[in-house]
């Protein structure tokens, strides 16, 4: 069977490294370097028959670029990216090494921290908007009756939950974009999330990040509740196309 180079991220040295036998697939792979110049990309030998995308193998691809991290400032690569040999990925270095060099220049000793913030009470949510808005009184007044969360906010509630919830998360990230070097949010999911973001902090910052999120945790801690992860890979802020 035909054998590919699965690449896992670019690093920025020109040094050959093995970084064990942890390749996708579970078979025992080495991970190791190929490298043009000072850039490197991060691969194992993989069939060149197209894996099933699986739970299994994306924590497998990401197991892999977190123990390269501790290393390196890395730059993702799309998952399940495949080159035939490794002179096409010499060829690929040689051919982006500007841009890819601005990116590490970009991202040089930066890690991501992830911010998930939730409402804990949401018929309590649903009052505040009732008594904020007149025309909707009726339906926070069945919200905290009844309990009936999804059915509580109808149509005439979503405008006002949703100027509430960029309300809510504006006040949660203005003192963490201070800290961080960029930021970006993602899409949130269901009435009761208020905030999906991604940050990009220096790695000396980090605990000064952490302890603004500890702040806002303790100064709403009846009220919201905060999902904080990383630190990871810059997956928000960077993720290599090689091909379409």
């Amino acid at each position: 069977m035909d054998e590919g180079q699965y690449i896992y991220c670019l690093i920025e040295t020109g040094e050959a490294r093995n970084f064990g036998a942890i390749g996708i697939g579970n078979q025992g792979d080495a991970v190791t370097t190929i490298a043009y110049g000072d850039l490197s990309a991060v691969v194992s030998r993989v069939p060149m028959t197209k894996y099933v995308v699986s739970k299994e193998t994306i924590i497998s691809h990401e197991k892999v670029i977190e123990m390269v991290m501790r290393d390196y400032t890395v730059l993702p690569v799309r998952f399940y990216t495949v080159a035939p040999n490794a002179e096409e990925i010499r060829t690929l270095l040689r051919r982006r090494y500007q841009e890819f060099k601005k990116l590490f220049r970009e991202l040089d000793n930066k890690v991501e921290l992830g911010l998930k913030a939730l409402w804990k009470d949401m018929n309590a949510v649903f009052g505040e908007i009732a008594e904020e808005n007149n025309d909707i009184k009726a339906v926070g007044a069945l919200a905290a009756e009844t309990g009936r969360d999804k059915d509580a906010v109808d149509e005439r509630g979503k405008p006002a939950l949703e100027h509430k919830k960029a309300e809510e998360g504006q006040a949660i990230l203005q003192p963490l974009r201070r800290v961080a070097a960029d930021s970006c949010l993602n899409r949130t999911y269901g009435d009761d999330m208020i905030l999906n973001a991604a940050f990009l902090v220096d790695r000396a910052r980090e605990k000064e990040f952490d302890s603004e999120v500890e702040k806002i945790a303790a100064q709403h801690e009846n009220r919201i509740e905060l999902k904080y992860v990383g630190p990871a890979p810059p997956y928000s802020f960077v993720n290599i196309v090689v091909r379409e």
